[in-house]
């Protein structure tokens, strides 16, 4: 190799050194805030590996009592929002690339880069008045507005790169525009389902603002417990860093199994916009 091109290497390497140390720090840090007792995470200088492990900022963390319910709520929520994502956003992105409504895929950006705040108030006001605040339906509903739009622009990129001339040989054969869709587009389509259906998942499971807002005492998901331990009185930093490592748990394997679907779909996106 060329001297030229081992500078550009190394210097690759260094920014991507730069850029992702910092989230590793912090993450590295946290699991130690998890693993120590409250006198060492008090200490100065501070004490990164202690001597002793605080396990039980674990054990008591999953022993308590609303621990489960919380995360029953969890999978609800993000399971109910990402299952009417797919349902709505995969045949509404297939619809948007056969017909080339590049204007609806803007409309489809735009929902994607708006703040979810936009949306909560009157939601919350519609919620208010239909009676339904405090139960799991609105954080549902209200998760859509965050999963529809990644399902839909993710599956837009995915079928405008799948070949037309199958489909066309289909409808040739007889086959009605559903059986083409069911039958031909969606099994070519299928890493692009699995990249919708990640991304879905990992931005509901993680969605904090919503939740704080609709959910009452019995419906809080797991991002809302763990804000909830903290209080003016007493913070017990082991047990909080314990609790939000165990929320980010699933999603942290699930996005290190599926990087690279993830990294495609991005980039077909991507593509796609260009």
């Amino acid at each position: 190799m060329s001297a030229r091109s081992i500078l550009g290497r190394l210097g690759l390497a260094l920014g991507v050194f730069l850029i992702v140390s910092p989230a590793i720090l912090f993450f590295l840090w946290m699991i130690s805030l998890s693993v120590k007792f409250e006198v060492d995470n008090a200490a100065y200088p501070p004490v990164f590996w202690p001597e002793h492990f605080a396990w039980k900022n674990y054990t008591d963390v999953l022993s308590s009592n609303r621990f489960f319910t919380y995360f029953k709520n969890s999978l609800l929520v993000t399971g109910g929002a990402t299952s009417l994502a797919m349902l709505v956003g995969v045949p509404a992105g297939y619809g948007i690339a056969r017909m080339a409504a590049h204007k609806s895929a803007i409309v489809i950006l735009i929902a994607r880069i708006t703040p979810g705040l936009s949306y909560l108030i009157p939601l919350f006001l519609m919620f208010q008045w239909l009676g339904l605040l405090g139960t799991l339906w609105p954080q549902i509903i209200i998760h859509l507005v965050v999963t529809v739009p990644i399902v839909i622009w993710i599956m837009i990129g995915y079928f405008e790169t799948t070949p037309i001339e199958l489909e066309e040989a289909a409808r040739i054969d007889g086959a009605t525009r559903w059986q083409v869709f069911r039958h031909v587009a969606l099994p070519v389509a299928k890493p692009g389902l699995a990249v919708a259906f990640i991304l879905a998942v990992i931005f509901s499971w993680n969605n904090f603002v919503f939740g704080i807002v609709l959910a009452g005492r019995e419906t809080r998901t797991l991002p809302v417990a763990v804000y909830n331990m903290i209080s003016f009185d007493q913070l017990s930093w082991g047990p909080l860093a314990a609790a939000a490592l165990i929320v980010t748990l699933p999603v942290l394997l699930l996005t290190v199994f599926a990087q690279r679907q993830i990294v495609a779909g991005l980039t077909a996106g991507a593509v796609k916009g260009g």
